[in-house]
């Protein structure tokens, strides 16, 4: 078991995401989703860690757009059906947020790094 020097925020979604990612795969292979289906594929993003409800909220500004876009690029790669409103206000009625002050790593294996873009 390893201690992580990482803090991290939990993403659940709420019902507007999974409306609008149901939408993005409407076809005849791809059944909608229900919300409990979407909140048990919940992301967790690592940050730097935090201690005070300051540095929480100064966190949650600071990487909140790339939580969001990285949420819906699972769904619409290219980002041609991206909501518009993509604000701060907009992630909160999208996604519950739970902060996570600690981060433990219990596999034996290294952690592999690899960056998610270029």
């Amino acid at each position: 078991m390893k201690l992580i020097n990482r803090s991290a925020f939990s993403l659940l979604p709420k019902q507007p995401f999974a409306d609008w990612a149901n939408a993005q795969a409407a076809d005849e292979l791809n059944a909608p989703m229900s919300l409990e289906d979407h909140r048990r594929e919940a992301s967790v993003y690592m940050v730097d860690e935090f201690q005070e409800e300051t540095d929480i909220s100064r966190l949650l500004q600071q990487h909140f757009a790339a939580m969001f876009e990285n949420e819906l690029a699972a769904w619409d790669e290219f980002g041609d059906d991206w909501p518009s409103d993509r604000s701060f206000e907009a992630f909160q009625q999208w996604f519950d947020v739970t902060p996570q002050v600690i981060a433990v790593d219990l596999s034996a294996q290294p952690l592999m790094l690899a960056p998610l873009t270029d």
